[in-house]
């Protein structure tokens, strides 16, 4: 995780939510008034945070403490403490809600993505996430994703060609689509291409793609299409899979299933912030 984007991205959270001041806290304690506060867990999940604990509170005032009890990606049980942080009530409360709302957030995708990951209960094959993340928050949600087992598709439009049918549609073909990105990119790019037929991989792979996507396809259809595919291209399952049929994917021999629902619809996980101060 890139710390000084992160660093900005809690800058601006803090601006949002806090702006000129916190009129409650400033209102019930002296500015030098001291406390703190426990992170718990209110049920079982996978835990994401550490980084944002550290970095929020450091940012506030860098007189707060952070005791830490679990990692990234480490299993919390309901009423475990996960995290103690000491400092000035002030700082404490104002940066309470913008901290529990991230490790709610991430929290929660993390435990969505090891839920799907035990489900498809594979060696072989990776679940993966999509570009269907919160505008912001990218980041911090494909760190999630990684920290719940799962593995990153591309982060945006800027590190990866994938060529989908609209695309195919302008370009006229697979190939001419996969020729003109070809001449584009540089040699350290990869392009993938979505298909949905046996010839469209057929034509894909004579084409020169590098991934090859199985869109919308059933396991039947998947393990029809992918004897065509060589072992030198990587393939991909994605569209109508759910926590529901993930497992009848198991053994369709692709090598990664991208899910957008382990990012755009994970609950949050709950977790609450209870201070003390210090007499």
């Amino acid at each position: 995780m890139n710390q000084f984007k992160l660093q900005s991205m809690l800058r601006d959270f803090f601006k949002e939510d806090i702006g000129d001041r916190d009129l409650t806290s400033e209102a019930l304690f002296d500015k030098d008034a001291l406390g703190s506060g426990l992170f718990i867990a209110k049920e079982n999940g996978i835990f994401v945070g550490e980084t944002i604990l550290n970095e929020a509170f450091n940012l506030m005032d860098p007189g707060t403490s952070v005791t830490l009890n679990k990692k990234d990606g480490e299993l919390i049980e309901k009423g475990e403490t996960i995290a103690t942080v000491h400092g000035k009530m002030r700082v404490l409360l104002s940066g309470e809600r913008v901290v529990l709302n991230l490790l709610q957030r991430l929290s929660g995708i993390a435990t969505l993505t090891r839920k799907a990951v035990d489900l498809l209960d594979s060696d072989t094959t990776k679940i993966c996430d999509t570009r269907k993340t919160t505008p912001g928050l990218r980041m911090l949600e494909k760190h999630a994703v990684v920290c719940g087992g799962g593995s990153n598709h591309r982060y945006g439009l800027y590190d990866g060609v994938m060529i989908k049918d609209n695309h195919i549609e302008f370009a006229g073909s697979i190939t001419e689509a996969v020729h003109r990105a070809r001449q584009h990119i540089g040699h350290m790019v990869k392009i993938e291409v979505e298909t949905e037929t046996k010839e469209q991989v057929i034509e894909a792979v004579n084409a020169g793609a590098d991934i090859i996507m199985f869109d919308n396809r059933t396991p039947e259809e998947i393990q029809e299409f992918i004897p065509y595919v060589p072992d030198g291209i990587v393939t991909e399952a994605s569209g109508g899979i759910t926590l529901e049929n993930l497992a009848g994917f198991r053994n369709t021999g692709v090598d990664y299933i991208s899910l957008g629902f382990i990012t755009h619809s994970a609950r949050s996980l709950d977790i609450s912030f209870n201070v003390g101060m210090k007499k």
